[in-house]
C-alpha cells in the first residue's frame, strides 16, 4: 500500500516569484506544487493542505507554531507522516517547537524549505520535495526533522548557519541523523524511538519570553528596560563563552537577581557557534549558578527558547520547572549525568 502523506505548505521562498520589491508569495502556489510532483503519483498518495494566509517566517510567531501543531495533530490518525514547506528564517525554531508541542510520536514530521524558489530554474526545491517525502514515508523515524540539502538533522537540533549557500542548515552539537546520498542513510542508533502520541494542547501566548545577548560596554539599565517594558515569564541570555557575563558590572547582576526574585526564569545559551554551556568553569558564569539561572547545556538557542516557552505554558515553575528544562524532552540535551 502506498504510504498516505499530508503536505503542508505554509510559505517561505519555496513557494515565491521575483517581484520589484523582491520575492513574494505567488498566486495559486498549490496547483504548480501538485504538477511539480504529479510524477510520483505511482509512490505516494500525497494530500495537500496550504495556509491561507500564508506565512512570513520573519513575521512567525508563537501562536503559529501552537496553530501548525493543531493542523498536524489533527490530521494525525488519517496519514502515515507529515511534510511542512517553510520559510528558513525561523525554520530551525518552528522545527524545536513542534519537538515540544507534539512531544513523543510514532510518525515523521518533516520540515523542508529552499534557499531558491520552486520555479526558478537553480532552484533546490525539487530536491528538498523529493527528499522530504522519502523520509516522510519512513515508519523508523518517528520525530521532528529537517531535510535540507541531502542533510537529515533532528529537528531541535538544527540552526540556519548560512544566509546564501545551499548548505543553509546544520546541527552544530549533534550528528546528523541521516545523509541523502545514492542510497538514504539513517543511523538508527540515533533516532528516537516510536511513542503513542499523547497530544497536550498548550496556550503558547499566555506567557512571554524574552531574549538578551551581552555585549562590550552593556549596561545594567538595557537589560532592566527590557525587563520593564513588558512583563516577562522568562529569558534567555546569550552569554559570552562557556556562559560568562561581565561579572564585574555590579548593576547588572543586581538587575538580574531582582529579574530572578520577580519569578522570571533565566535561561544561559552561549554565543558561539559551537560548545555547551559550563556556567561552573569561571567564576565569571558560576555568579549566574548562584543567582538561579538555568543553564541550556549544549540547546540551540532555538531550542532552548521554545523549550522554555513551552514548558511555562505547561504552567511549571521554580524546581519543577528547573528539573524539566534540565532533562531532554525530545532529544535536544543529553541526559546529565
Amino acid at each position: 500500500m502506498k504510504p498516505k502523506l499530508l503536505l503542508l505548505h505554509s510559505g517561505g521562498t519555496i513557494g515565491m516569484q521575483p517581484s520589484a520589491e523582491g520575492y513574494q508569495p505567488m498566486p495559486s502556489f498549490l496547483p504548480t506544487l501538485q504538477a511539480e510532483l504529479a510524477h510520483l503519483d505511482a509512490l505516494y498518495q500525497i494530500h495537500f493542505l496550504e495556509l491561507s494566509p500564508l506565512m512570513d517566517s520573519a513575521n512567525l510567531q508563537a501562536r503559529d507554531w501552537q496553530h501548525l501543531a493543531r493542523l498536524l495533530i489533527a490530521h494525525w490518525e488519517d496519514y502515515d507522516g507529515f511534510v511542512l514547506l517553510h520559510g528558513t528564517d525561523t525554520l530551525a525554531y518552528s522545527a524545536s517547537a513542534l519537538s515540544f508541542l507534539l512531544g513523543p510520536i510514532n510518525k515523521p514530521v518533516v520540515l523542508t524549505g529552499s534557499q531558491i524558489p520552486l520555479l526558478h530554474p537553480r532552484s533546490d526545491a525539487h530536491q528538498h520535495l523529493l527528499e522530504a517525502l522519502m523520509l516522510a514515508s519512513r515508519p523508523e523515524l518517528n520525530e521532528v526533522v529537517i531535510c535540507f540539502h541531502q542533510r537529515i538533522l533532528r529537528g531541535n537540533r538544527s540552526r540556519k548557519v548560512h544566509s546564501q549557500a545551499m548548505a543553509a542548515f546544520d546541527s552544530p552539537n549533534f550528528p546528523w541523523l541521516g545523509e541523502m546520498q545514492i542510497e538514504l542513510q539513517l543511523e538508527s542508533s540515533l533516532l528516537l524511538p516510536a511513542a503513542t502520541p499523547e497530544f497536550v494542547e498548550v496556550d503558547l501566548e499566555s506567557v512571554r519570553v524574552a531574549q538578551f545577548s551581552f555585549f562590550p560596554g552593556v549596561e545594567a539599565e538595557q537589560l532592566h528596560a527590557m525587563i520593564q517594558a513588558r512583563p516577562l515569564d522568562g529569558l534567555v541570555l546569550h552569554t559570552y563563552g562557556a556562559g560568562n557575563i561581565p561579572q564585574g558590572n555590579q548593576d547588572l547582576v543586581r538587575v538580574l537577581e531582582a529579574a530572578q526574585a520577580q519569578g522570571i526564569t533565566l535561561v544561559n545559551t552561549t554565543q558561539c557557534a559551537q560548545g555547551a554551556v559550563n556556567q561552573q568553569a569561571y567564576a565569571a558564569g558560576s555568579l549566574l549558578s548562584r543567582i538561579g539561572v538555568l543553564s541550556a547545556q549544549e540547546m540551540t538557542p532555538e531550542a532552548a527558547f521554545t523549550k522554555l516557552t513551552y514548558l511555562l505554558a505547561r504552567d511549571l515553575r521554580g524546581s519543577e520547572l528547573a528539573q524539566a528544562f534540565t532533562l531532554p524532552l525530545r532529544g535536544e540535551v543529553h541526559l546529565s549525568e
